[in-house]
């Protein structure tokens, strides 16, 4: 594989689109005469329905309907269980509008169609609900316990699942362990806030049959593939775009909210494109959201800081249904031993339900949760042993030689045993240690302290399990007029940079400019098979697919090129949009090459001339197209990865806490990280910095709050804080590049990485510049500067 453009610093090619305000979101697709839809939401953490009266809503001029369960047919039902898993009992499952019951503040419970918004919201008010309010419990702990309120009668103790994994032999080895350190740690909900909220549109061609929807969601084909089973629809008459979105971040990937399949419906029965555009309170109330887990890990230990056991009870917080099955908790589960070498481990999670917003997941997915309880033990086993933070961690990781490294009885979210493919674990905490230099920080720590300023070094590993099957392909053309390539692929795009590092896949292969490379995807009727974007798989999968595909085409034209020049195909180079003959100046280019592999009747061209019938390069003694061969220069091809493969990092940061304001301000952040073989370094950078950005987000200001009654208290960006740009300090990111073994391409996912092991790195620097006025642990995130007065308030002497 050539590397000219593989592992390129390659400008993104959509950039320039959107810098201008050229992109087109959902909210700017041209639909004549569409109506617009507000939704009736719950007002009550749970409730019995006693009636729903709709009769003055539709009586109010502009209405064009008024939808509750009881008038939309088919769709009164449960939505999917989208993964089955056996230690679920009779999953629940959300109604697009309720029937009887509600279960969360900003549960849909009626759907007004308008002329506009403003219209519709207006009615959605003389909606008139009676309500019998029901008891609610929303602390997770106090939700399992006997007598707690429960969210569906059909589940004792609100326990959704309960599943226990199992690798080594734990009891035994816990039998001879010579120390154990145990903490309990929780991480609090919060939600993805993507710029975009979430959106959609159809129209229906009652003509044709035809749906079209534009949907603001990471998994089209998904989506396509619900809606034509649903309204029993065939699946070519389904087509469902993904136009440019503004974030995504896991929370537009579950299928289906409620309006995805209202407003297609609303489309269908009023015979008028239909929108729903989520407001930001909306998106806040009604949209998924993720993070909530208290772990209680225990570390067994030789007195040289060798782990040799690891067990760990969580219980994960799944909201008031479980459409996405165990997948956030089971990748935490199954990450909860880190880098280390922990041949010994049990870990049990239970889902629980509590009558807030649905749970799925966000990005990271049960990383940082799984990240923070692992790495706030070691930093405890640490202290409790007298040993260097660093130097626990060094004890621990697995060496280069040891991978594969097989945690055989720990099932990943792909199905199949944890197996970390390859790394360089010991290189990374070297430069790590080499960038922070811990002994000369000590020394400026002490000086500081001497100034009456509280300064910590704190740090974090992490892995994280990419590439997720179970396949995605890729479709490459070369044009035949204009020489450039169009490849397709069934995945979006919500800014990761796909336009620009597939380009440069293709580019190597065929040996055209990156900009040459024009990438479709986020549309059924392009290319209909595949997945989602999701859990740092499109590089690995997509990526490889479509690497496939350029080969098998540049295999073609390299064939075609070798009878148009007379040479062997082995004396050839595809560049700069041609085939030459090395050594010389003769070529001809790829336009001609697709042109002339494509048998014409008619010439509607002067390059077209090369290919009509009494050209003299179309002189044959057989068909035009020999037996099994197809026109032009073009392919398919798909890649389905044996397991995920696994990234890895570790992140440490230099901090200063001021005790007077209780702030905490970030002087340094350093992160190493291992994506296996960059596509584009640029592009790995701009995902891990946005990814430390959210990870700041989630360690100091992100949380969502509901009162005792269930209802969300800070459904907004005056109280949901988040991190503004000055508050990300400048990162520093050393790469280390070690390919795995899985897939030709060698590489790793990227997309979560950042995120990940960022709250374990604020606590344990928060932690350590405190030492001198509290002796109290942080274990419990985002760490507030209201947390850092209760800790020091602990410390302080009692008047």
């Amino acid at each position: 594989m050539s590397t000219k453009m593989f592992g390129a610093r390659i400008k993104r090619n959509i950039d320039p689109q959107l810098l201008i305000g050229e992109g087109s979101f959902v909210d700017d697709i041209p639909l004549a005469g569409a109506l617009h839809v507000a939704f009736v939401r719950s007002p009550f953490a749970r409730a019995k329905i006693k009636s729903i009266s709709t009769e003055f809503a539709e009586q109010h001029p502009g209405v064009a309907a008024v939808y509750t369960c009881d008038n939309i047919g088919a769709l009164d039902l449960e939505l999917p269980q989208l993964i089955p898993h056996p230690c679920m009992d009779s999953p629940r499952t959300q109604r697009p509008l309720a029937r009887g019951d509600v279960y969360y503040v900003g549960q849909t419970v009626a759907m007004v169609v308008a002329v506009d918004r403003y219209t519709a919201e207006d009615a959605a008010a003389l909606v008139d609900v009676d309500y019998d309010p029901l008891p609610v419990e929303i602390d997770l702990e106090k939700a399992i316990l006997d007598g707690a309120p429960l969210v569906h009668p059909t589940h004792p103790n609100n326990i959704a699942a309960d599943l226990v994994q199992i690798s080594g032999d734990p009891d035994s080895a816990i039998a001879g362990a010579e120390h154990v350190t145990k903490i309990r740690v929780q991480v609090d909900r919060s939600t993805a806030a993507p710029m975009e909220c979430r959106a959609v549109a159809a129209t229906f061609d009652k003509v044709m049959g035809e749906l079209t929807v534009w949907d603001s969601t990471q998994g089209p084909i998904a989506i396509r593939g619900g809606l034509a089973s649903i309204f029993n629809i065939d699946e070519d008459k389904v087509r469902v775009i993904a136009p440019h979105v503004g974030g995504g971040f896991g929370q537009k990937v579950l299928l289906f909210y409620p309006d995805e399949l209202l407003v297609p419906f609303a489309a269908m029965q009023l015979g008028r494109p239909v929108k729903f555009i989520e407001d930001r309170r909306e998106n806040f109330i009604g949209s998924s959201q993720e993070r909530t887990q208290i772990h209680e890990i225990e570390l067994y230990a030789k007195k040289n800081g060798e782990v040799i056991a690891l067990v760990d009870r969580f219980l994960h917080d799944t909201g008031a249904f479980i459409p996405y099955g165990i997948a956030v908790a089971q990748v935490a589960s199954t990450s909860i031993a880190g880098p280390y070498r922990i041949p010994n481990i049990r870990v049990e999670f239970k889902a629980v339900y509590t009558p807030t917003v649905v749970v799925t997941p966000y990005r990271g997915c049960g990383r940082p949760q799984a990240n923070f309880a692992i790495e706030r033990a070691m930093d405890k086993l640490a202290e409790e042993l007298g040993l260097d933070r660093f130097e626990v961690r060094r004890r621990n990781l697995i060496a280069d030689h040891e991978f594969p490294y097989l945690r055989k009885g720990l099932l990943f979210a792909d199905g199949l045993p944890v197996s970390l493919d390859s790394g360089q674990y010991h290189k990374a905490l070297q430069l790590l240690t080499e960038k922070l230099a811990p002994e000369e920080f000590a020394v400026q720590q002490k000086a500081a302290r001497g100034a009456g300023r509280y300064l910590g070094l704190g740090l974090s590993f992490y892995v994280e399990g990419t590439g997720l099957g179970p396949y995605e392909g890729g479709h490459i053309k070369i044009h035949p007029i204009t020489g450039k390539v169009y490849v397709n692929t069934g995945l979006t795009s919500q800014g990761q940079g796909h336009d620009t590092v597939f380009a440069q896949i293709v580019a190597d292969q065929l040996g055209v400019a990156v900009t040459d490379v024009i990438l479709v995807e986020g549309d059924t009727k392009a290319f209909d098979w595949g997945v989602a974007t999701f859990a740092s798989r499109a590089a690995v999968v997509s990526g490889n697919a479509i690497h496939k595909s350029a080969l098998i085409v540049r295999k073609k034209t390299l064939a075609a090129a070798a009878n148009m020049l007379e040479v062997s195909a082995d004396d050839l180079e595809l560049r700069d949009g041609a085939a030459w003959v090395k050594g010389s100046n003769r070529s001809v280019s790829l336009a001609a090459i697709a042109t002339a592999t494509n048998p014409l009747r008619y010439a509607f061209n002067e390059s077209a001339k090369a290919a009509t019938q009494f050209a003299p390069a179309s002189k044959h003694d057989g068909p035009p197209l020999a037996e099994g061969q197809h026109p032009g220069l073009e392919a398919t091809d798909y890649y389905s990865p044996p397991s995920a493969t696994w990234a890895y990092g570790v992140h440490g940061a230099i901090v200063e806490v001021d005790p007077e304001i209780c702030a905490i301000k970030i002087k340094r952040y350093v992160c190493i990280h291992d994506c296996g073989n960059m596509i584009n370094p640029t592009i790995v950078e701009g995902q891990v910095m946005g990814g430390i950005a959210q990870g700041i987000g989630g360690a100091m200001y992100e949380r969502i709050e509901y009162d005792t009654e269930g209802n969300l208290i800070n459904a907004n960006f005056v109280d949901f804080l988040v991190p503004y740009a000055t508050e990300i300090p400048p990162i520093e990111i050393l790469h280390l590049e070690t390919p795995t073994p899985l897939n030709p391409l060698g590489v790793k996912g990227v997309g979560e990485a950042g995120c990940i092991p960022v709250a374990a790195v604020i606590a344990s620097a928060v932690e350590d510049a405190l030492r001198p006025l509290t002796h109290e642990h942080f274990y419990h995130v985002p760490i507030t500067p209201s947390a850092i007065h209760a800790a020091l308030k602990k410390a302080a002497p009692a008047n």
